[in-house]
């Protein structure tokens, strides 16, 4: 089984990002670099340097991570869907690890370099568990901790509470670190830091802001139907592009995209944009996909901690997994945004969403094909933002025959986008009517 490594240019702002992972201990000592993550690479050799993880091996109930060198401290979290525990080592290299599963507490380990002297190093968790009395070793070349089997619920409780730091022993000063020889290629980066979009349509700073995110983008294709080979990433751009368009042509409000060509945001950039830009109302456009290709038609999904059926929990679990690439999370770990709750100030804005969802359907319909069970509710994402109407519209199954086709040609999207429009205007257009009635009162 090979142990594969690759690097990249930029990723998420960070520079030469590495990574790889250990299957078991009969695990061959070879390297492929991904282009792209999915093109065919090249094989390499990596040669060993000082502070690499040289092991990872579970005993009993504790877990030894092994270096050939001193580190200088590190931080653990917790990560759902799947449940892992992801540990950051100050001072170390990514390095050619051996994994020892011990009773089985870990299913497997993956490695990634996220700077110069950081390594990550993920553990796949067979069962639900935390991570207790964590300690570095007085020489600085091993850390260990405790396994602790828990709840689902308590489980929960855990991942909210982020990120947890130790250090190690203060008379230890670490060695400087030696680079790893590597080979990278570039892939399209997450926009972090991006300038915010151009808002398009009225110039009447007055009229309501719509945000229109085209989900998915760069190295993410989203749901890609096996037969015709359409990406979810091209069709809601298009569709996105198309909604601006007709926004910005009758005049009545105020557009802006989070993106506007193929490129790769994390989730907290999409919300993010539209709460910098104080939007009105944000607008996701994505296509599901199903093993069932007779599955069709749109759905709108609101926010909600609890999903509203099976489906709606796995599209919600498909759809915040658009960050994580081989097990390290680009969007950050932010333990108060991943286990957010509902709260009093996000209540207004889901009330605002879910009549707006409704809304759309209304509208929408004659347009488009929607579903019986037209409204869904989610945990999703790139719906927390606490102070913006937001909605996730999927516009169809790409991997129905008959929706692929609609959401690909320009009729469809056309006719996506009239529908849409319709209900962004009778939404703010009653919104004013209400404010004219509250004041005339």
């Amino acid at each position: 089984m090979l142990n594969p490594i690759f690097s990249v240019g930029t990723l998420d702002g960070l520079t030469a990002m590495k990574f790889g992972w250990t299957a078991d201990k009969r695990a061959l000592h070879k390297w492929r670099m991904l282009q792209s993550l999915a093109l065919a690479g090249i094989l390499f050799s990596t040669p060993g340097s000082a502070g690499g993880i040289s092991g990872v091996d579970v005993q009993g109930d504790r877990v030894v991570v092994r270096f050939d060198d001193r580190v200088e401290g590190a931080s653990a979290f917790l990560l759902d869907a799947p449940r892992r525990i992801a540990l950051d080592i100050d001072g170390a290299q990514m390095g050619r690890a051996r994994f020892s599963p011990g009773n089985g507490a870990i299913a497997a380990v993956r490695q990634g370099q996220i700077s110069d002297g950081t390594a990550r190093v993920v553990l796949d968790l067979a069962a639900p568990a935390t991570l207790g009395d964590p300690q570095i070793a007085a020489d600085g070349k091993s850390l260990s901790f405790s396994i602790r089997g828990v709840t689902d619920s308590r489980f929960r409780t855990e991942l909210g509470r982020g990120r947890t730091r130790f250090d190690a022993p203060a008379n230890m000063a670490a060695r400087p670190q030696k680079r790893l020889h590597s080979i990278t290629v570039p892939i399209p980066a997450s926009a972090r830091g991006i300038a915010l979009p151009p808002i398009e349509g009225s110039h009447d700073g007055a009229r309501p802001l719509v945000v229109i995110d085209a989900g998915h983008g760069g190295h993410d294709p989203g749901a890609i139907n096996k037969d015709n080979g359409k990406r979810e990433k091209d069709v809601t751009l298009a569709i996105a592009q198309a909604i601006r368009d007709q926004l910005v042509k009758g005049g009545r409000v105020r557009v802006a995209l989070t993106r506007d060509d193929d490129r790769f945001l994390v989730l907290q950039e999409r919300f993010g944009i539209a709460r910098k830009l104080g939007a009105d109302l944000f607008i996701s456009i994505h296509a599901d996909a199903a093993e069932n290709t007779d599955a069709h038609g749109a759905t709108v999904y609101t926010l909600s901690e609890t999903a509203s059926d099976r489906e709606a929990a796995r599209l919600a679990a498909r759809e915040n997994k658009a960050d994580i690439i081989n097990g390290v999370n680009l969007g950050g770990q932010s333990g108060d945004v991943s286990s957010i709750l509902i709260d009093l100030t996000q209540r207004e804005s889901l009330n605002i969403s879910s009549s707006f969802a409704r809304l759309l359907q209304r509208e929408a319909s004659p347009y488009v094909p929607f579903r019986s069970a037209y409204h869904r509710f989610a945990s999703l994402m790139v719906l927390k933002a606490p102070d913006t109407p937001s909605i996730l519209f999927e516009t169809g199954y790409i991997s129905n025959e008959a929706d692929s086709a609609f959401l690909s040609s320009r009729e469809g999207q056309q006719k996506i986008a009239h529908g849409v429009a319709r209900a962004i205007e009778v939404h703010f257009a009653r919104k004013l009517a209400l404010t004219g009635m509250a004041a005339g009162g």
